[in-house]
């Protein structure tokens, strides 16, 4: 291998991971462009498509601690390859399902699968790239993991209104299955005559090292309230409640969301690089945090017009972005050997706070609802949505809180844990 392909190869092993953490975004936010549809083909209230929503995001939790075992122990390239691979075969069974329950499989079997993206780009950028890159790298990973979102939103929708939405989960099948392939062609696992350091403990050990950790379990909170804001508003009910409240059509809504993802994808590389040249995590978390407060309360509740909305919204996503700083904050806090377990225990919270609140979103909805329907559907007021939603500015508020308990790691690694020397 020359020089100049090794010095390449380790962004094109990063490239196809990232391209699966692309795919999943796509995928997971794809209910908010076909809610209506979804509602009508199995016949469902808002709490019953908050929970086939949220189907993805009980097997996502499920996954997280195992997934960041197993890709502590096991090959990243075949982990990667099954996870893609079947993250198609369930988006296939989505678009053809007919019946309640294998709808609600499928999107189940999509979480599974998808549990293991993040954390395996993750994982493999702590092997191929040196420690202090990690930021940056991190922060570009998320860049493509909310372009994928924004391709769920407006591309897909504009697709839908060509097509249908089973046709359409059907052709975006196709490239995962392709991105499968090319994972397992091309990734390897560790750098030739590098490797990785020698396994040691137990499971039992590694998971005590991680639950013993009050900073851990501090920026795991941190991150799933912080987090399941823009997940529940970009991913589910943010599309319905600009169409009722601002009177847009479900393309224009979905290109106005999709300018939360702009924001959060230009967000993260910027904070990652920031964050490393001032040497210091929690102050970027700090104001982006209350910037993301200040946007998405405005947004409900604010008197603004049509034209504010999309800088709002471009705010509430680069503001949000911040938060993806505290994993490199428990990747500096714990060892190489438990990078894949740490970061899926931080990302269990991400998955558990968007489980919970999608459904209890569509829940506050039904209980709002005053009888209203559209098309065979329920149809939700503005002053629905606005009750429905009010769970999201206090989660920011909580999470604000949060970092004053959070210690700042000055982008160095710590030894928090005597498992751990």
């Amino acid at each position: 291998m020359s020089l100049q392909v090794k010095r390449f190869y380790p962004w094109l092993i990063w490239l196809l991971a990232a391209s699966f953490f692309f795919y999943k975004y796509f995928i997971q936010v794809s209910p908010s462009v076909m809610s209506l549809d979804l509602m009508r083909a199995f016949d469902l209230s808002g709490a019953g498509l908050g929970h086939l929503a949220a189907c993805f995001f009980y097997a996502y939790l499920l996954m997280q601690i195992p997934a960041g075992l197993i890709l502590d122990r096991f090959s990243p390239r075949l982990v990667l390859f099954c996870a893609a691979f079947f993250c198609a075969v369930g988006t296939i069974l989505f678009a053809e399902a007919h019946w309640l329950p294998v709808a609600q499989f499928s999107r189940f079997l999509i979480g599974l699968t998808s549990a293991f993206a993040a954390i395996a780009c993750f994982k493999l950028i702590t092997i191929w790239f040196p420690p202090h890159r990690f930021a940056l790298i991190a922060g570009l990973s998320m860049t493509a993991a909310m372009l994928g979102a924004i391709g769920g939103e407006a591309p897909l929708s504009y697709l839908i209104s060509r097509f249908d939405w089973r046709q359409s989960l059907e052709i975006i099948a196709v490239p995962g299955f392709i991105l499968a392939f090319l994972i397992l062609l091309i990734v390897k696992d560790k750098q030739p005559k590098a490797g990785l350091p020698k396994q040691e403990g137990t499971t039992f050990s590694k998971l005590t090292t991680i639950l013993v950790s009050p900073q851990t379990w501090l920026l795991s909170f941190y991150s799933g309230l912080a987090f399941a804001p823009v997940s529940v508003f970009g991913g589910l009910w943010g599309v319905s409640f600009i169409e009722k409240a601002y009177g847009m059509n479900p393309v224009q809504a979905a290109s106005l969301v999709s300018l939360i993802f702009v924001g959060f994808a230009i967000g993260c590389p910027l904070s990652g690089w920031l964050s490393d040249y001032m040497q210091k995590r929690k102050p970027l978390m700090f104001w982006g945090t209350l910037m993301a407060y200040i946007s998405i309360t405005l947004i409900l509740y604010g008197p603004i017009t049509r034209y504010m909305l999309p800088c709002l919204l471009f705010l509430f996503g680069f503001g949000t972005s911040c938060f993806f700083l505290c994993f490199s904050m428990v990747r500096e806090t714990h060892s190489l050997l438990l990078a894949g377990t740490a970061l899926g225990f931080m990302n269990t919270f991400d998955a558990l706070c968007e489980a919970l609140t999608e459904p209890f979103v569509g829940k506050l909805l039904d209980l709002s609802w005053s009888g209203g329907l559209a098309l065979g559907a329920r149809s939700f007021s503005v002053l629905d949505y606005r009750f429905g939603l009010s769970t999201l500015p206090i989660y920011l508020a909580i999470a604000f809180c949060l970092l004053f308990f959070i210690r700042e790691t000055y982008c160095q690694a710590q030894i928090i844990n005597p498992l751990e020397k």
